[in-house]
């Protein structure tokens, strides 16, 4: 008997028309978009569906946003009958993704996700002033070397690990001039290709203990319930379920790494799943599945075709 994985997506896939299939096609979305935009007081549905792009790249719309696409899959699944802790064992995000898992898992409600991530955005974007901080992904690295160059590279500064994506794709983060060192570093230590990403701040670093701050005090401030079935850290790449374990792990999140090479592999591994299915934009995570753990279907699905043909596959 299969046994899944159901996993959501980060910043970085969103795009303009996000979720406007899901939107046209079932009123279970749409339900899910208008509950956002009304959590927001913005109407962040046309952003996603009609752009513009810059705006919608913003991180205080692309983590409510791309949370939104994950949830209207969510609740059209469950209009076809489709329960998450029938179809699936465990729930992972990356970063910004753990909040869609939870929500997905009844942790939070929908209004107060949406809130929350956008108060995350905000946070994670005033922490560190533009300009003053950036990230690089260092392609063909193993993990031990991109720390020891990320460790070069810092001097004085700040310049760590970020995310650990899959083997041969680690993302730095930290201090501008650090992270830009760290590159030129990488290339002399035999990365297949070193460049900086473009993002807005960076994030999972030190620098971003202010966020932090804000987000303990904000989940402080939300209802939180154990998932239904439970959630593999981004900080542990291990499972927990209980709230005041996930509140915590949270706001360690912030300044954390994203250790998602572990959390599949944890998954395909001791947690026995054989399929991992992302859920919601894009399907930047199957590719990352298909490098962890091959033994392992890694499937997406955010459209209307791929709900069918997921439920399909049920019967």
């Amino acid at each position: 008997m299969t046994k899944r994985a159901f996993t959501f997506p980060g910043q970085g896939s969103q795009a303009v028309g996000m979720g406007k299939d899901l939107a046209d096609a079932c009123p279970e979305a749409r339900a899910v978009f208008q509950e956002v935009d009304d959590a927001l007081g913005q109407k962040l549905s046309a952003i996603m569906f009609e752009g513009p792009e810059e705006t919608l790249r913003l991180t205080e719309n692309a983590q409510p946003a791309l949370m939104a696409v994950s949830l209207a899959v969510i609740r059209v699944l469950e209009a076809r009958g489709v329960r998450l802790a029938d179809a699936a064992a465990y729930v992972a995000g990356h970063s910004l993704g753990e909040y869609s898992a939870l929500c997905a898992a009844g942790t939070f409600t929908l209004s107060d996700t949406a809130q929350l991530l956008r108060t995350r955005g905000r946070a994670m974007q005033q922490a560190v002033p533009v300009g003053h901080g950036a990230m690089a992904a260092l392609l063909g690295l193993d993990l031990a070397t991109a720390a020891e160059v990320a460790a070069e590279a810092a001097g004085d500064e700040v310049c760590g690990i970020a995310n650990d994506n899959a083997p041969g794709q680690v993302v730095v983060s930290g201090a501008i001039g650090a992270v830009e060192r760290a590159v030129e570093i990488a290339k002399g230590r035999g990365a297949r290709r070193a460049l900086m990403l473009p993002v807005s701040a960076p994030f999972h670093c030190s620098l971003m203990a202010p966020a932090a701050r804000v987000m303990a005090e904000a989940l402080q401030s939300v209802a939180m319930r154990a998932p239904a079935v439970p959630l593999v850290a981004n900080v542990t790449a291990a499972p927990i379920a209980d709230a005041e374990d996930i509140r915590r792990r949270l706001v360690e999140q912030v300044t954390g790494v994203v250790r998602w090479t572990e959390s599949v592999t944890w998954l395909a591994g001791p947690g026995g799943v054989d399929s991992l299915v992302e859920l919601g934009t894009g399907k930047v995570l199957t590719g990352l599945a298909k490098r962890i753990a091959p033994e392992a279907a890694a499937t997406a699905i955010n459209t209307p075709a791929d709900i069918d043909a997921f439920v399909a596959s049920l019967a």
